[in-house]
């Protein structure tokens, strides 16, 4: 069998602050393997059911649950302790009735919310390459690592509503004026404003956007924004 790159663990000191474990606990911490979203940016499987839901008490009992195939991640049984949970993927475990969305807050970068059994199937993702294919369609690539063969038209930067896991497309929302748009990191990280300008990019300057936060105006680099709707955002966040 060949082995994934990549360590297994990493020190606790090290660990990302919205992992909420203990920094005076053991030395090492199972970490993120190479997968669908960026290591800094994702909690492993093992980490989020002890640490975040502390539905189980030890690293040993969270491996009886995900190699049991309790865990499903989008719809799709992870049985890896190291698996990345990241930005809007959906969580459901067996015998236990609540769903799971991971979400920006105004106080973590990634936090589990409970939502509503009809949106399970439902997820937001950003739009991050596109590339033309044959006959015009293109493969759109998206931020939770999957991409899909369209002739939807979308611009990198916006954002798809998606059915999974079956990857199909329910409703593009363009980086536009007049969107909301959440923040997904940084000091306002959590906060849905209105979108009032979106400047392109230079040499110098990376494209930016010019949001509403609360009655002020804050100008913020646009791969930290996501639009998740006009008037109200299309999914539950909150």
């Amino acid at each position: 069998m060949v082995s994934i790159s990549g360590s297994k663990k990493l020190k606790r000191q090290m660990a990302p602050q919205f992992w909420g474990i203990a920094r005076k606990d053991k030395r090492f911490v199972v970490t993120v393997r190479p997968g669908p979203h960026k290591k800094n940016q994702a909690i492993p499987t093992a980490v989020f059911l002890r640490d975040t839901l502390k539905i189980v008490t030890s690293l040993r009992e969270a491996k009886t649950v995900i190699y049991s195939g309790k865990v499903k991640i989008d719809g799709m049984v992870r049985k890896s302790l190291h698996h990345g949970i990241g930005l809007m993927d959906v969580i459901e475990l067996e015998n236990v009735k609540d769903v799971y969305r991971m979400v920006p807050t105004e106080d973590k970068m990634l936090k589990p919310i409970k939502i509503n059994e009809s949106e399970k199937s439902k997820k937001l993702v950003s739009v991050k390459s596109k590339t033309t294919v044959n006959k015009g369609k293109m493969q759109i690539g998206f931020s939770d690592g999957r991409s899909i063969i369209s002739d939807t038209k979308v611009s990198v930067g916006d954002t798809c509503l998606i059915q999974i896991p079956e990857v199909k497309i329910i409703e593009v929302i363009k980086l536009e004026v007049g969107s909301q748009g959440l923040v997904t990191r940084g000091n306002n990280v959590g906060q849905v404003g209105s979108i009032e300008t979106v400047e392109e990019g230079t040499f110098i300057l990376p494209k930016r956007v010019i949001l509403t936060l609360e009655g002020r105006k804050i100008e913020i680099p646009a791969d930290i924004i996501m639009p998740v709707g006009k008037g109200e955002p299309v999914i539950q966040l909150k």
